[in-house]
């Protein structure tokens, strides 16, 4: 009889503990502070940490909306995935940005490439992702068969590959990257296969162990690129592309963006600033390549849209190496008034604190850099802002935000004169 009432309380201890963790899972996670795995959406509060301990799902016509402040902690012996089959809206703010990272013990100079934990994977059943002020680090592992990317035929749905922090495939979907910083990561930044996008104004630093872009795109994406600081990417800063089966055509306007050091890390044909294929259509205006790699690169055999524009970019290199490969000829492409000088130390854009003598193999970032134009710059001025971009009048996204890609500047590249 003892024994009886004995098994049917830890019955009832068990039954106790399968609910808790189901609430967990399934229901709206809103506590203060929390864990997660399995299924999950609502509200995670402003200024809670969320510690992940397996792989999450947003559930396909749900939404999970992140709060300022938040910190999502990942665990590093379950290198979890964040699917997205529904929507996510990560609305941090430049004083309580939202994290997604690793506990501080992990971020050794071992560690600095990531690898830690996968990425935001955002299925073609995800309507709307906005990540503003966000800072994503340490991720990027590699698949497994039991990875449930793999299971579920997302990405490039295969073991052994290297996850991207952030995939979105959704040629009909709407997508904000905006104020936020993507570092410590393996490979890709960013794969993109479609959608209503703007990236604009983040930054993106030691990234890429043997490949890897900042902003990749596949077919079906119209997006405008505005404002970003892209610093020594293994491969490109930006690849753009058509491959795939997506409609629209993917076009890319991409403007005042500021690009130093990419592309030397990965000594390959495809190893520089912008890459260009596969009947692309690109604009691109008042970029500033700083001792990179190249400039704007095609590949002869899968060309860009013949529509494609350039005009009013910037070049400089500290050295004659570094100038004499980004001269325009066969398969780079030249804009124009684009300023492109023949002579190591010309056209020097004067950041405010950078020192432009740094090793172009160098990937560790110095965040007291400060790549504004002092006030004497010659590249001041010299940008053109009489072209049309895709989402001037906005994109509005169900929670009632509008995201706006912001006007072009007189200036060339991200940042102008410190105000």
């Amino acid at each position: 009889m003892k024994s009886n009432q004995i098994f049917k309380l830890l019955m009832l201890a068990l039954l106790a503990l399968a609910g808790c963790e189901k609430a967990n899972i399934d229901v709206d996670t809103t506590a203060v502070d929390g864990s997660a795995i399995g299924e999950v959406s609502g509200v995670w509060a402003k200024g809670s940490t969320q510690v992940i301990k397996g792989d999450i799902i947003i559930p396909e016509g749900k939404s999970l909306t992140i709060e300022e402040g938040v910190t999502v902690l990942m665990d590093t012996l379950a290198k979890p995935e964040i699917i997205v089959k529904g929507n996510l809206y990560a609305l941090g703010t430049a004083e309580n940005p939202i994290k997604f990272t690793v506990n501080e013990f992990y971020k050794t100079p071992q560690k600095k490439f990531g690898k830690l934990w996968g990425g935001i994977l955002a299925g073609p059943t995800c309507e709307e992702l906005v990540l503003d002020h966000a800072i994503i680090e340490y991720g990027g592992s590699t698949t497994s068969d039991a990875s449930t990317s793999v299971k579920m035929g997302l990405y490039k749905a295969v073991a052994g590959e290297n996850l991207p922090a952030l995939w979105f495939a959704n040629a009909k979907g709407k997508l904000v990257v905006q104020n936020s910083i993507f570092r410590n990561l393996q490979e890709d930044c960013t794969y993109i296969e479609g959608g209503k996008i703007i990236f604009a104004n983040n930054v993106f630093y030691t990234t890429g162990v043997t490949g890897g872009e900042a902003m990749n795109f596949k077919s079906g994406c119209l997006a405008d690129i505005a404002y970003n600081l892209v610093y020594s990417t293994n491969t490109n800063a930006l690849k753009l592309s058509n491959t795939g089966d997506k409609t629209p055509q993917t076009y890319i306007i991409a403007y005042n963006n500021t690009m130093v050091n990419t592309g030397w890390r990965r000594p390959t044909a495809k190893g520089g600033s912008v890459w260009m294929e596969s009947t692309v259509r690109a604009d691109l205006y008042n970029n500033l390549f700083a001792n990179t790699r190249f400039g704007v690169k095609r590949d002869p055999k899968k060309p860009e849209d013949a529509r494609s524009a350039y005009s009013n970019n910037w070049y400089y290199g500290y050295d004659q190496a570094t100038v004499n490969q980004f001269q325009p000829g066969g398969d780079i492409i030249g804009g124009k008034n684009d300023v492109i000088g023949t002579a190591a130390g010309a056209n020097d854009p004067k950041f405010v604190n950078y020192p432009v003598n740094t090793a172009v193999s160098n990937a560790d970032f110095n965040t007291p850099w400060d790549f504004h134009l002092q006030g004497n710059s010659p590249a001041l001025g010299k940008g053109i802002t009489n072209f049309i971009r895709h989402h001037a009048a906005g994109i509005v996204m169900k929670n009632g935000i509008t995201y706006i890609s912001p006007a072009p500047a007189t200036f060339v590249g991200a940042y102008g004169t410190k105000i």
